[in-house]
This record gives C-alpha cells, structure tokens and sequence, in this order.
C-alpha cells in the first residue's frame, strides 16, 4: 500500500470539519442565498453572481449538505438552510424553464446537488420539476452517431463533436430520471455514452484524457487532446480524479464488472503521481519541488470516488480504498481547510480551476484560490466519512 505512514482523518475530526464547514456556509448565507458564488474565489474570498455558470449547483449542493448536518445535531441553523435552499431550487427552476446559459453537458453539475438534492431530502417538487427538464436538455445533446453526449459548442460542428471526461458525473442525472418518471430514453443514452467515454478516455496505462473527437460522419474514436491539462498526452490531475469518481459512477449503475478493475487502476495511476502530502498538483507530470500550483479539489473529488466505490467492494478491498480516502481529507484538514472566516469565506484553498501552459488552450483563473466544486467535494468527502450517505448523484 502506498502512503502507509500518512495518517488517516478521525471520527472526531471529520465532526468538527463538517461543523466548520456547515457554518461557514451559514455564514455566507446572507450574500448568497439569492445570489450565487463564482466558481472560483479572488484573493481568497468569493463574489457573488447571478445563476448563469456551469458552477453554481455546487454552492446550493454545500447548502444541501449543511442542512443534512445541522438538522441532525439539532441546530436550528438547519431551517435557515433549507429555506435558503428552496430560494435556490427556484432560481434553478426559472433558469432551465427560460434556457439560461444551458446550451452544453453540465446539467448534471448544475442541477444534481441543487434539485435533485432537494427533492431526495424534502421532497421539493419544484426540484423534482426543474431536473427532470434539465435532464431532458442533456439529452439533446447526445449523438446517435458515436454514441456519446456532446459537452460544448454548436451540434453540427466538427471541431466540438467530441465527449470530456467530466460528463461522467452529468450521467446520474439521467438515470435519476428514468428512476423518476419511468422513461428508459434518459437511461439508454446515460448507458451508451459511459460505455463510450470509458472505452477511449482511459489510455493503456490508465491516464485519462480530457477530452475525446470522433468522426462526425461515422462516430469512429479519433483522437485524444487536452484543454486544461499541462499537455496533450499527460495527466491533468482533476480529469483524473473525475475518473476515480466516474469509474465508480459508471460501475454503481450499469454493474458492468471491469469498472472496479478500470476504477482501481485509474485510482492507482492517481496516487503514483502524487507528491509527499498526497495533495496533487494541477497536473500529475508535476511533483515535489516543482513550482506549479495545486489542485486541492481533485484530492476530493478522488476521495469521494474511492467512498462511493467502496460501497460495492468486498471488506479487505474496501478497507484499503477507505483508508487512502481517509488519508487524502486529513491532508486537505491539515494544510488546505480553511480554518478562520476572516482569511477565506471558502471551505477548501490552493484549488486550481484553469492554468494556461504552452502546450494548451484554456485561460489562466481561479489559480491558487478556492473553487466551488472543490468546496463542494470536500464536504461531501466528509459526510460520507460521517455517516452512511444516501447520495445526491
């Protein structure tokens, strides 16, 4: 086992992180409850927005969470947040009824943690109704021709027919809405585009691409690029750990028995890359004294990858698995929380959402700050260490 001597998070302390961070978000309830945070913070500290990013579910999702803690110690926090949740549920509702900023994949991160959140846990109707209309946008991006849901640009253009790795977490969305309405469509296409995705993202030595063309006129794999990773060819470490976590996904809802396999090595491919604190940089052909940024969001997202999957492994696999999760949030804890509201209204710092190198063609922001997914991960890391979890994806 890797990392042997990297200690593992406590009962006690996963308890009084998630408090921290429940309280944090109460805290920032009065600037962002009808409004939102931007995916990323400057100098530490979020601004607010309106709901038009790909981001935003993920602060209603630490809402969501907050309330689940709060209303089981028994703070009356927890009326607060559930209020402040339903204001959100509705701005969700208005955005995908209007097709606000909903042309591309991320229905799932959008409307994921925010309705189908609060539908699983309050039975809020308006969620129920505001996902089943974003899932039935997501599928109007599928392509019967290679069988994959297109993440961005213009349907007809060749230069966009392509999947990324991401949408592996879009797909819950899907299947919630079979489960939901009785219609197969959504669960069909969900199934096909894992299948494709798992089939050419994952490389021979299990690295993942980002991002993956096909031909538009025979749905043939083509080609493998990068737009946020350091390079073509290397490994950008949060497209990796949304493999960890897809792997996971993709084996709870299809049972197909070479997911675990794919799942255990792309976790592995993960962890060889990591520098001494376990905490990746933002790529993994980066290491220890390199002077590149972090990525702290993909040591949470991995680690609520390796939780879920445990869910479906024997005890001694399972244990292993648990244990490098444990690792990865105690290391977060230690050196990344925030642990005072007056240097950060965020939960997670040293995140980075998108840093340009030579060889790729995304922006330079969000570099060394807090972004609102891996504030998001990071509380669900820690509430599924707390108590066994009923999932929002």
């Amino acid at each position: 086992m890797l990392f042997e001597t990297m200690p593992v998070i406590t009962g006690a302390e996963t308890d009084a992180a998630l408090r921290f961070c429940a309280e944090q978000v109460v805290r920032n309830l009065p600037e962002f409850t009808y409004q939102f945070q931007k995916a990323y913070s400057e100098h530490s500290f979020y601004q607010p927005i309106e709901n038009t990013d790909w981001t935003t579910g993920f602060w209603t999702g630490e809402i969501w969470l907050s309330y689940e803690y709060m209303t089981a110690a028994g703070d009356p926090s927890a009326a607060l947040l559930k209020k402040a949740g339903e204001i959100q549920v509705e701005s969700f509702l208005d955005r995908i009824v209007r097709k606000i900023e909903v042309d591309h994949h991320d229905m799932g991160f959008l409307y994921t943690p925010s309705c189908v959140a609060a539908y699983k846990l309050t039975g809020n109707q308006k969620g129920r109704e505001a996902a089943i209309k974003a899932a039935d946008q997501l599928i109007t991006r599928y392509h019967p021709v290679g069988e994959f849901i297109q993440a961005w640009g213009a349907m007809d253009a060749p230069e966009n027919y392509r999947l990324i790795i991401d949408c592996l977490l879009n797909l819950p969305l899907l299947y919630w809405a079979s489960d939901e309405t009785g219609d197969l469509r959504y669960r069909d296409i969900a199934e096909k585009h894992i299948h494709t995705a798992i089939r050419n993202v994952i490389r021979e030595d299990y690295s993942t691409w980002h991002t993956f063309f096909f031909d538009r006129k025979t749905g043939a794999p083509d080609h493998g690029a990068t737009c946020q990773g350091y390079r073509d060819g290397s490994a950008w470490a949060r497209g990796q750990a949304w493999g960890i976590y897809g792997c996971a996904l993709a084996y709870r809802y299809t049972k197909q028995p070479e997911y675990i396999d794919l799942f255990c090595h792309v976790s592995e491919y993960f962890l060889r890359h990591l520098p001494a604190d376990m905490i990746p940089y933002w790529d993994l052909t980066f290491t220890d004294g390199d002077d590149q940024p972090r990525d702290s969001s993909s040591a949470s997202i991995a680690a609520c990858g390796m939780l879920e999957m445990i869910r479906f492994m024997e005890p001694d696999d399972a244990a292993v698995w648990r244990t490098y999760a444990m690792q990865l949030v105690k290391s977060l804890l230690d050196h990344y929380a925030v642990t005072d509201p007056a240097v950060s209204n965020g939960l997670v710092l040293h995140s980075t959402y998108s840093n340009h190198s030579p060889y790729n063609t995304c922006n330079h922001y969000g570099v060394d700050e807090c972004n609102s997914w891996g504030d998001y991960f990071y509380m669900e890391a820690l509430t599924r260490l707390q108590k066994d979890w009923n999932p929002y994806w």
